[in-house]
């Protein structure tokens, strides 16, 4: 996937319903999640959330637990998904935002990052602690 050289965006700029959508797919292992702000570009809604699995039963459960995430954080769900029955690409619409999962040859293909190359953008990193997890977070510093 390119990764163009758009503004990167913190975490806590996101909105929680997106926060929640982002970490239902990183429970789920879900491939190289990035958050794209498009909304001063595309104008129909405000990000994207791109994440991505190796198989088509990986792709289905990732985006039914974005969905789960979203509904448990107060949303309301999506008004519209796509693409659940082939699971090569899943398109989730929760309005303000929309969540695309990929099976990884898929996104290889479309490479929307690159289409939306001058979005700002968030690359998701799970940094919730789980009993018996190791931590996904970049840090490995220690906090005080």
């Amino acid at each position: 996937m390119s990764q163009g050289s758009s503004p990167e965006i913190e975490r806590d700029e996101l909105p929680l319903l997106v926060q929640a959508a982002a970490q239902g797919a990183s429970e789920l292992k879900a491939d190289d999640i990035v958050v794209l702000d498009v909304g001063d570009i595309l104008g129909v809604t405000d990000y994207f959330i791109i994440a991505s699995a190796p198989n088509v039963r990986q792709v289905r459960r990732i985006a039914e637990e974005m969905e789960e995430h979203v509904k448990r954080a107060g949303g309301d769900g999506t008004s519209r998904a796509e693409g659940t029955r082939e699971g090569m690409w899943v398109l989730l619409d929760f309005g303000a935002f929309i969540g695309h999962v990929f099976h990884t040859e898929s996104r290889t293909f479309y490479d929307l990052e690159r289409l939306w190359s001058e979005a700002p953008r968030h690359h998701w990193v799970d940094t919730a602690v789980r009993p018996g997890a190791p931590s996904r977070s970049l840090s490995t510093t220690p906090r005080a």
